[in-house]
């Protein structure tokens, strides 16, 4: 079977009070299979942005899958402008066919 390419968007938004910098991700991609592909790299769509407190950063990425149903989760590596790094978490999110969604 040949893959599947599914679209995402997602939003940051700096809800704290220091400005913070994305880093790098890892995404954990798993199809209906139990197949699962894990994602690292520096930043998101060649970019690391840099986010004042208030400020958003919105890009839209895609992943394959073999199979028409599926789910990513993963994580954001971050650093503040005072040093202190932390990881923001998302949760799982699933990836499906439109026709297949109920």
């Amino acid at each position: 079977m040949s893959a599947i390419f599914f679209t995402y968007t997602v939003r940051l938004h700096n809800e704290g009070a220091v400005p913070a910098q994305l880093i790098s991700r890892h995404w954990i991609i798993t199809d209906e299979l139990g197949a699962v592909e894990e994602v690292r790299g520096p930043g998101v769509v060649g970019k690391q942005p840099h986010l004042r407190p208030g400020e958003s950063f919105e890009y839209a990425s895609y992943c394959p899958l073999r199979t028409p149903l599926g789910h990513m989760r993963g994580s954001y590596f971050m650093r503040r402008d005072d040093g202190v790094e932390f990881e923001a978490r998302i949760e799982s999110f699933s990836l499906e066919m439109p026709h297949l969604m109920s």
